[in-house]
């Protein structure tokens, strides 16, 4: 099974499984379109008013912000993070294990490229849903600067995707719906405390700084950090770059091994 054979099965078809799951989330609208919207809020007052009560400012890039409008745009991030990583993670392995949507599906003129590449299309709509509805928020509290903010959505669409084959990735190697939380103990979880969402990393030891480098939402908080203050410059071109190369990385690897699995 090489990349040439996977590119090109991969067709205008993958938009019927998109569709498929967009719809089921439709139906059950109340448990995908809440969360985001009430998640930052709690984030906001628990982190932002009440600690952000205890610091008078925080120092990032040379600049002095409030501890709330720091935090802001690494919520963002989080969130859609949260939802394109858990949208395919715990969805697509119960489709293929447990529901057997997948053996339904493969039945039909879909190939299996189509129905993986159409699980990772509807992750990262949940992922850029979940982004625009944090922003909506995070400018409600005065916290976000436009133009330049609406680079987030954007943005959104692109780690939707990042994180939504993150995601199918993890559950095309976990045995059991158990094993997914590995991923998170291991993977979620150490991004969301050092990816400076919740505290700038210029203060950090060099091999913290350092690890968080290789870690994917340090590369999204930072242009979605800079697109909330007003402070794009060109040097985030390489996180952009970055978030691409491993996007597609990665992408491949989780139809491929998703495949593998779903033909046994």
């Amino acid at each position: 099974m090489n990349s040439t054979c996977i590119l090109k099965n991969i067709s205008y078809r993958a938009r019927y499984m998109w569709r498929r799951n967009v719809d089921v989330s439709l139906v059950t609208w109340k448990t995908n379109v809440i969360p985001p919207l009430i998640e930052p809020v709690l984030y906001i007052l628990a982190f932002g008013i009440g600690l952000g009560a205890y610091v008078q400012k925080i120092s990032s890039d040379g600049r002095a912000y409030d501890y709330l409008t720091f935090l802001a745009p690494g919520m963002i991030a989080v969130g859609v993070m949260f939802h394109a990583t858990f949208d395919t993670m715990y969805g697509a392995f119960v489709r293929l294990r447990y529901q057997k949507t997948f053996d339904a599906v493969i039945t039909t003129p879909l190939s299996a490229e189509d129905i993986l590449v159409g699980e990772i299309l509807s992750g990262a709509t949940k992922g850029l849903f979940a982004g625009a509805a944090i922003l909506l928020i995070v400018t409600l509290f005065g916290l976000a600067s436009y133009p330049s903010s609406l680079i987030i959505l954007p943005l959104s669409a692109l780690a939707g995707l990042m994180f939504a084959s993150f995601g199918l990735l993890f559950a095309a190697m976990a045995p059991y719906i158990d094993n997914l939380n590995l991923p998170i103990f291991l993977f979620i979880n150490p991004m969301f405390l050092f990816s400076g969402t919740f505290f700038p990393l210029d203060g950090m030891p060099g091999w913290v700084k350092l690890a968080a480098n290789f870690l994917p939402l340090t590369h999204f908080v930072n242009i979605t950090r800079a697109a909330a203050f007003g402070r794009l410059n060109p040097w985030l071109f390489l996180d952009l770059l970055y978030m691409l190369v491993l996007t597609a990385g990665v992408a491949y690897l989780a139809v491929y091994k998703m495949k593998t699995r779903l033909i046994k």
